[in-house]
Order: C-alpha cells, then sequence, then structure tokens
C-alpha cells in the first residue's frame, strides 16, 4: 500500500511520526506519505518537526517515509503564496484539503489549488468538470478518499476523472490507527467508488511515480 495523506500529532493525528510509520509498515504499507495539517500560522512549526524525518527515516528498513503538508482551511487567495513557501521549506510535497461536503471549505478553493500546480488535490467532492479537466492538464492527482465523510463523494470524482482522463491517487487521510488499511481494503474502496482493480493499480503507480519525482 502507498498513502500519501496521513497525520501525526504535529497537527490532528493520534501518533508520533515513528509510531506511524511502524504501524504501516506492519499494515503492509512500502511507502507512507505524512502530511500534516498547515496554515499561515503554523507551517514552519511543522516543518522543522516533521522534516526531521529524513534523517530517522533509515530506522524503518522496508518503508520508505516521505515528508510533505496539507495546507488545509486556508483562505484561497493564499494557497499559491503558502504553496510556494511550502517547497521552499523543503516539504517534499504539498496537498490541499479539497472542497469537500464533510467540512465548509471556502469555496474556490480547488481551482486556487489547481492553479498553483500542487501535487494533490485531497477529496475534492464538489470538484467540476473545468476543474478536473484543469488538474489532467497540470497533472495534479485527485484523491480518492477512504476516510469517513469524505469518501461519499468519491463517486463523483472517479467519474469526472475518468471522463477527462485526470490522474487519481487513493489515500486515506489516516489520523489513527485504525484508518491505515490493507491493499486488499484499498481495493474494496476503490471498487466502491465505480473503478476497477486496473484502475486501484494504477492508482498507486501514479503514487509511486509522484515520489520518484519528489525524491529523485
Amino acid at each position: 500500500m502507498i498513502d500519501l495523506h496521513t497525520h501525526t500529532l504535529f497537527s490532528d493525528g493520534e501518533l508520533l511520526p515513528m509510531e506511524l510509520a511502524r504501524r504501516a509498515k506492519v499494515k503492509g504499507y512500502t511507502i507512507l506519505g505524512i502530511s500534516d495539517h498547515v496554515d499561515m500560522t503554523n507551517i514552519e512549526h511543522v516543518a522543522s518537526s516533521i522534516l526531521k524525518i529524513k534523517k530517522y527515516a533509515e530506522l524503518h528498513p522496508g518503508i520508505i517515509i516521505v515528508p510533505g503538508c496539507e495546507l488545509t482551511h486556508c483562505p484561497a487567495k493564499k494557497i499559491g503564496e503558502l504553496t510556494v513557501l511550502a517547497r521552499k521549506l523543503g516539504f517534499a510535497y504539498v496537498v490541499v484539503h479539497g472542497e469537500t461536503i464533510a467540512e465548509p471549505v471556502e469555496e474556490g478553493t480547488n481551482a486556487a489549488a489547481i492553479e498553483a500546480g500542487v501535487d494533490i488535490l485531497a477529496h475534492p467532492g464538489l470538484i467540476t468538470e473545468k476543474e478536473v479537466e484543469n488538474a489532467r492538464e497540470r497533472g495534479i492527482l485527485l484523491e480518492i478518499s477512504a476516510r469517513k465523510g469524505h469518501s461519499l463523494t468519491n463517486g463523483h470524482v472517479a467519474s469526472l476523472a475518468r471522463a477527462t482522463g485526470a490522474k487519481l491517487v487513493l489515500n486515506t487521510d489516516t489520523h489513527s490507527p485504525s484508518d491505515l488499511i490493507t491493499d486488499k481494503e484499498g481495493l474494496s474502496i476503490v471498487r466502491g467508488a465505480g473503478l476497477t482493480i486496473d484502475d486501484f493499480t494504477e492508482m498507486q503507480k501514479n503514487a509511486q511515480e509522484l515520489v520518484r519525482k519528489i525524491t529523485g
């Protein structure tokens, strides 16, 4: 399993990074992306902590740990600026908390994230066909989510992505140990969105290609 959307105690998750990595490894993960919630008030603080994982990741052989961040409930007009800052600070990849039916995310966030050229647009349940087309053109991965609430619009996202050729990725949005999933569970979620085992394989490949790109 490759999962690029998880959280630790550095935001609203339950585990420290090293424990999350250990639990993910036992679950069968080969690549774990940690993307704690940030905005303009805490981005430097989170960077100073999570980026240390680069130094200690070798303590968990057999799993690649990648430090990213998730811009969450940020004003849409600030997303471009924060994306630039996140990359300057050293985060390997940038996720944006998309417009979802489960939370009152500011309208225009999906469009702003795509315009900023982020790496992953998380659970973008209220996304339009035009925005999906723009994401495809920019190579931005759209998330199929395993998380309760956010997953309710997986079918919508999957349908538009299939129609336009946009690339998808499967993530858990893990906050607690019970949120981590196996490949088998991931496949069930993908099928629930109206997709196939081939789509699941492609989504894992998309995630792997992103990690290869950002880690060199």
